[in-house]
């Protein structure tokens, strides 16, 4: 078969895949005898490589047209940007795009989340998160700061807290009856600033946005320094909006909780927290969260 043959075949292979899907099959078969029939020449394996791509390509553009959203997911992801963001240098100026609209499945539990291209968080201790007593993180606490230490006995050792010791102002749980996390992954986005102050030591800032993946639950070292907190605040969405319990509460199954006035977009990083946000009062201050 000559160049211009080769090159007629596949211009009428695009062009008349639409009308008449079933003639290309034969019409390859027929010239596969006649090529078969004929000597070989250099670049034969060249040509039919081109041949076989040139038959996959028609055949999944017909796939895409007549099932998309199936072809897509073989490919990974539906359609979202999987790849790691860089690292967060400054505040953001804007909220983040919106994502598609896909489901997060107990495999996949970020997809279709801002968080998806968010780093896996390193640190959160998964026995805090599950409920249980935050030991080390109180244990680099300076015990000579007395406000804290009053904060931790009281939030830790309460059946009722107030929002003045909520220990959610510092530590994130779950109750294990309501709620289960989903996986070891727990996706951050933030930034650590440092500056130098008195006596040598070091202010630390951690602005930093955390988000971690629930379901319903099924029925059920030595310390050389220690630091000081200075100040500390918090947006919760998700998590609950009745009076404090002390844990996280995710809301299964309710889109609002009455009397919440506002809307609030929990990945977007462009405004600073209040810093007044942390004791919140029981009721009345709860906004909804325009994205999961």
């Amino acid at each position: 078969m000559s160049d211009e043959e080769w090159e007629r075949f596949l211009r009428e292979s695009v062009a008349g895949a639409a009308g008449a899907p079933g003639e290309l099959p034969a019409r390859a078969r027929s010239l596969e005898r006649r090529s078969r029939q004929s000597p070989r020449r250099p670049g034969g394996r060249r040509r039919v490589g081109w041949y076989v791509t040139g038959f996959l390509a028609v055949v999944a553009l017909l796939g895409a047209a007549l099932f998309p959203q199936r072809i897509v997911g073989w490919f990974g992801g539906g359609g979202q940007e999987t790849a790691p963001l860089a690292a967060e240098s400054e505040r953001p100026r804007t909220a983040p795009g919106a994502e598609p609209e896909l489901r997060p499945t107990l495999t996949e539990p970020f997809r279709g989340s801002p968080a998806a291209r968010w780093a896996d968080g390193a640190g959160p201790d998964s026995h805090v998160l599950r409920g249980e007593r935050p030991s080390k993180a109180i244990a680099v606490l300076n015990p000579r700061q007395r406000d804290a230490q009053r904060y931790l006995r009281a939030a830790l050792s309460a059946k009722a807290p107030t929002p003045e010791t909520d220990p959610l102002l510092l530590f994130s749980r779950f109750r294990p009856d309501q709620a289960r996390l989903v996986g070891d992954v727990v996706k951050t986005r933030g930034r650590l600033s440092y500056r130098e102050r008195r006596r040598g030591a070091v202010e630390v800032t951690a602005d930093v946005t955390f988000v971690y993946p629930v379901t319903p639950a099924e029925g059920g070292g030595e310390v050389l320094s220690t630091m000081s907190l200075l100040s500390y605040a918090r947006d919760l969405t998700n998590g609950g909006c009745s009076a404090p319990t002390g844990y996280f509460v995710p809301p299964f199954g309710n889109t609002q909780h009455p009397g919440q006035a506002h809307r609030l977009d929990p990945y977007d990083r462009s405004k600073p927290l209040d810093k007044n946000s942390g004791a919140r009062p029981a009721t009345g201050n709860c906004a909804t969260a325009t994205r999961s």
